[in-house]
């Protein structure tokens, strides 16, 4: 099992979802980076289930910085953060080990590890790790703000909902920023919470868009083939549980129309090269323009319903019914926008490390006596 990313910036993510804890390893790091614990955790709690549109699993997501920090700062070696599991129920699985649950990785987990994979609530495999990728990406945010990069994500839409378009992007990523419900227009944001709460009560589960802008960013960075800026963040968001698709610019919007209509034409404003419109996202030819990286994340419904449904137990070999239990969620993209953030959060490091080197997000020089 591969779990490393990052060229520059790595981060490996350990642990499993009723294992002792979960963490991550990231390396690479500037040294002079001032730590934020109210920041960390403020993002880890948009992380959280919250009343019954999540889970009833409630961890307190303390953490601990093992290493690669001293006296409130990276010192640039490789930073360790833990996060122990405090509120498991194990024994929820144990009846449906050998039974498939439909859209989980049981059945292609056992294949790949032969069965000596931890099980339990899905394992290394389960969303409970995307609590780590927070608080990674937590590190790098406030640095990444200081060069006046930002990043949002707000609920594009969810069933037949739909949230207003990014219209000021600082604007509307600063509002989003103290938002547990990510969600611009307040109308909007109250009928998607009644219909997560609908698919609740009938045993269900709902999914959506979500819509990220990256602002701030130099053009230049990214590479033409394989370490294109979509290439990259599309890799590490679809490392993340649940992701299914992602658009950047207007993409599939686009396909039936023209060159004509889709381009973005170039102009001078205010002494920079800028584009009128935004159709590619801030991206050409897999480096970006200096226009902000837009891009749009599909979010699946939960696959863990209380409905019952049919499967195989891939032990006998037989086809059987199931019926879960445990604690589960009825929608998890309010939950996984700041995963998102998070994760883009540190390709965009990444990419900045690359371009500009090890020492551009770090402090400045200290003399010590």
């Amino acid at each position: 099992m591969k779990n490393t990313f990052g060229n520059n910036i790595s981060i490996t993510l350990f642990g499993e979802s009723h294992g002792a804890a979960i963490g991550a390893v990231i390396d690479g790091l500037p040294a002079g980076i001032k730590i934020d614990d109210e920041y960390i955790h403020s993002q880890l709690k948009k992380r959280k289930p919250a009343g019954k549109l999540g889970t009833a699993r409630n961890e307190t997501d303390d953490y601990s910085i093992l290493s690669g920090v001293f006296e409130g700062k990276t010192c640039g070696t490789p930073l360790s953060i833990l996060i122990k599991n405090e509120n498991t129920k194990s024994s929820d699985y144990d009846k449906t080990r050998f039974l498939a649950r439909p859209g989980h990785v049981d059945y292609t987990a056992y294949c790949k590890y032969k069965g000596f994979e931890d099980y339990r609530g899905g394992g290394h495999f389960s969303g409970r790790i995307t609590a780590a990728i927070v608080a990674a990406g937590a590190l790098l945010t406030p640095a990444l703000k200081e060069k006046g990069i930002y990043i949002g994500s707000h609920i594009k839409s969810l069933g037949k909902e739909c949230d207003r378009d990014f219209d000021n992007l600082k604007k509307d990523i600063e509002q989003l920023e103290g938002l547990d419900f990510a969600v611009l227009d307040n109308d909007k944001a109250q009928k998607m919470k009644d219909l997560i709460l609908d698919a609740g009560q009938k045993k269900d589960s709902v999914g959506g868009v979500l819509e990220t802008a990256v602002i701030g960013l130099p053009a230049g960075l990214g590479e033409p083939w394989f370490d294109s800026v979509e290439s990259l963040i599309s890799h590490a968001v679809f490392s993340i549980p649940a992701v299914k698709g992602i658009q950047f610019g207007a993409a599939f919007d686009m396909v039936n129309s023209t060159g004509s209509v889709f381009n973005d034409e170039f102009e001078m404003k205010d002494g920079k090269v800028v584009t009128k419109t935004n159709h590619n996202g801030g991206v050409n030819g897999g480096i970006t323009n200096g226009m902000p990286i837009l891009f749009r994340t599909a979010i699946k419904p939960t696959p863990s319903i209380y409905m019952k449904q049919e499967t195989v137990n891939f032990m006998t070999k037989e086809n059987a019914e199931i019926e879960i239990q445990g604690r589960h969620d009825p929608a998890i993209i309010h939950r996984a926008r700041v995963v998102i953030d998070s994760m883009t959060a540190l390709v965009i490091a990444d990419l900045l490390t690359g371009r500009f080197g090890a020492d551009y997000l770090g402090g400045k020089n200290e003399i010590r006596d």
